[in-house]
């Protein structure tokens, strides 16, 4: 048993001294290893806001297709085209004494009628005083009152005509329905318009403020619902090579889903006292749902993927790289929101990372800001 006892301290013994020998040899090897040369930047804490991205057509507020409701020729336009206009301002003109004419006409009538109607009253009392005594028969004062009843009814009629002939003086002139801008003329003077051919001759936009009309994916339906009882949630329009046109705020969100795309309907209203925005516009859209603040951040470029989720390589203090696997918040505009895995001040590793292992001794360039 002694023997035995001594003969397995012995191996153990050895076991030991070969473990610690090729630890030894192994750090020996990492040190005589060329450090890989590596760019880092710093993980910090910052506020990051949080977008949902979508694409965009620009609307106008209100757009009107301006045509004639009387039939007639257009004697003069107000208006180039083009130019901005306010409510109210004159655009056509379309000759307006034909229904002048009638006006007159009709109020020649009502007064005739109303001088017949007068006269045919005082008749009628006459008649009242003598059917009662007894010297005119009934019959003589029914028609007399028959009369009476016929020349107010001619003289409805008188002032209905001239109620549509003052309707058509005001349709003769054609004027802004809202503030806008107007496009192309359809027609010039001298041209005979007519109401049953439903002429187009302008139409009018107003694009000061305007919509811009969006889609965003089905399933930020709810946060978006729940962050705009909040408040009013900030949509930023980008044209190209994302140059930022203008910011604006949420109005509408859509009943329903749209099921072909499985996407969300948005509305969002914007100033545009700069026009930058133009109706039939595309835009890129991003919605800011809401802020995260005191995040850590890496540049995107640190984050790698790998077979079992997203990785990084954090450079330690001795000089060499560390594998650490992370968990992702958000990545946007370049900058990734880490929820776990780098703490502030980690220095990450952004370019030559497909080198690494675990362990490998690097050297690294000045952090990146």
């Amino acid at each position: 048993m002694g023997a035995i006892a001594v003969l397995a301290v012995v191996v153990g013994a050895g076991y030991l001294f070969l473990q610690h020998t090729g630890r030894d040899r192994a750090a020996v090897a990492a040190m005589a290893q060329p450090a890989i040369p590596v760019s880092v930047a710093v993980a910090k804490t910052s506020n990051v806001p949080v977008y949902v991205r979508g694409i965009g057509t620009v609307q106008a507020l209100n757009t009107a297709v301006i045509k004639t409701r009387v039939d007639g020729t257009i004697v003069k336009v107000s208006f180039q085209e083009g130019q901005d206009v306010k409510e109210g301002d004159p655009l056509f003109q379309i000759d307006p004494r034909p229904f002048q004419a009638v006006l007159d006409q009709a109020s020649s009538n009502r007064a005739q009628n109303e001088a017949k109607l007068r006269g045919a009253q005082l008749d009628l009392e006459r008649y009242l005083k003598t059917s009662a005594q007894g010297y005119e028969p009934i019959q003589i004062r029914d028609e007399q009152q028959a009369r009476v009843d016929a020349l107010k009814g001619q003289i409805a009629a008188d002032e209905a005509v001239m109620h549509s002939a003052r309707l058509n003086l005001i349709y003769a002139d054609i004027r802004a329905p809202f503030d806008g801008r107007t496009g192309t003329r359809l027609v010039d003077v001298g041209n005979l318009v007519q109401a049953s051919q439903a002429t187009s001759l302008v139409s009018i936009t107003q694009i000061k403020p305007i919509y811009v009309n969006f889609t965003v994916p089905q399933d930020v339906n709810e946060q978006v619902r729940r962050m705009q009882k909040a408040g009013p949630l900030v949509v930023i329009a980008y044209g190209g090579k994302d140059r930022e046109l203008a910011r604006g705020t949420l109005s509408v969100v859509d009943n329903q889903i749209e099921t072909a795309t499985g996407t969300l309907r948005l509305k969002a209203t914007f100033e545009n006292t700069d026009e930058r925005l133009w109706p039939g516009q595309f835009v890129n859209v991003r919605l800011q749902l809401e802020t995260r603040t005191d995040a850590v951040t890496v540049p995107q470029r640190a984050v790698m993927q790998g077979s079992s989720g997203y990785f990084c390589f954090v450079v330690r203090a001795d000089g060499t790289a560390e594998r650490r696997t992370i968990e992702i918040g958000a990545v946007q505009d370049g900058i990734a929101v880490i929820d776990s895995g780098v703490a502030p001040g980690d220095k990450v590793v952004i370019d030559g990372q497909f080198r690494l292992s675990d362990g490998t001794r690097v050297r690294a360039a000045e952090p990146a800001s």
